[in-house]
């Protein structure tokens, strides 16, 4: 993916009209460690991506965090404690992450908590 500009992604955020994608992408902007995370989000919905739990589990080790720019859904199984930071999560997924003591926040959550997106992976 090429770089965006801030110019850019600020004019990609106007077309948005959820309002927590909207305040997730602001936040995003003013951190320049989370600028490839902003230019997936002010991107295209058809974009982004489904992860399912077995997925997560066969990319990760344990104590990483992730980025799903997307939904993350509930096949498969977590055998790792990982963090997930999603744009949603669905009902299901979110119980099977108890077992494996994960941990399921927004991504807007974890730019305010690791504003220098320090070991953060970004799957898609």
């Amino acid at each position: 993916m090429h770089k965006l500009s801030k110019t850019k992604l600020k004019s990609r955020v106007k077309k948005k009209t959820n309002p927590v994608l909207v305040e997730t992408l602001q936040e995003a902007i003013k951190h320049p460690a989370w600028k490839p995370v902003a230019a997936l989000i002010s991107g295209s919905t058809r974009k982004y991506a489904s992860k399912n739990l077995f997925e997560i589990d066969k990319e990760t080790k344990t104590g990483d965090t992730v980025i799903v720019i997307g939904k993350v859904l509930s096949k498969g199984e977590l055998t790792k404690k990982v963090k997930i930071a999603a744009l949603s999560i669905s009902q299901k997924a979110q119980e099977k992450l108890k077992p494996s003591k994960s941990e399921a926040v927004s991504i807007l959550e974890e730019i305010n908590k690791n504003p220098k997106a320090e070991g953060v992976k970004i799957l898609r």
